[in-house]
């Protein structure tokens, strides 16, 4: 069975969309990723861009409420950060968690510059997550690997 986790960022319009998008891709064999923002917002134009550029699609996606995933109970076996500390503070604490992790990425939102030097700045946040992720999905998998090679065979 799958584990499900759950991003939350502020607005769920970039850094959550990407790390859902991600782990869906990389290990969706194991898990099933989902996303929320703290003060939901839109889709940011950059993250889908960047995103696209490499062969994800996400922008059918909506964005949502953490406080509305929390209302509807539903659980969640890891529920990651992807904002910047002050804000993860603001996160509600969902019933039945396994785990809770932080993963500070700068906010996509917050970037200056021109357009040109804004998604350029995405793709490197967007490489970042995607790297965290691997490195996370490599953990699990090694962690899922040496459960089942500590049973004794018959």
């Amino acid at each position: 069975m799958k584990q499900k986790v759950l991003f939350i960022c502020v607005h769920n319009s970039a850094r959550s969309q990407m790390a859902e998008a991600f782990l869906n891709e990389i290990c969706g064999d194991y898990f099933e990723a989902h996303s929320a923002g703290l003060e939901p917002g839109r889709l940011n134009p950059l993250a889908v861009e960047a995103l696209r550029e490499i062969g994800i699609d996400i922008s059918k996606n909506q964005t949502q409420s953490v406080f509305d995933v929390f209302k509807s109970g539903e659980l969640f076996g890891y529920v990651i950060t992807v904002c910047d500390g002050s804000s993860a503070e603001r996160c509600p604490i969902f019933p039945g968690v396994t785990r809770r992790l932080h993963w500070s990425f700068p906010d996509p939102a917050a970037l200056s510059g021109t357009r040109r030097e804004r998604l350029a700045s995405t793709r490197k946040i967007r490489d970042q997550i995607r790297a965290r992720i691997e490195i996370w999905c490599d953990e699990m998998c090694a962690v899922e690997a040496g459960a089942t090679d500590s049973i004794p065979h018959r």
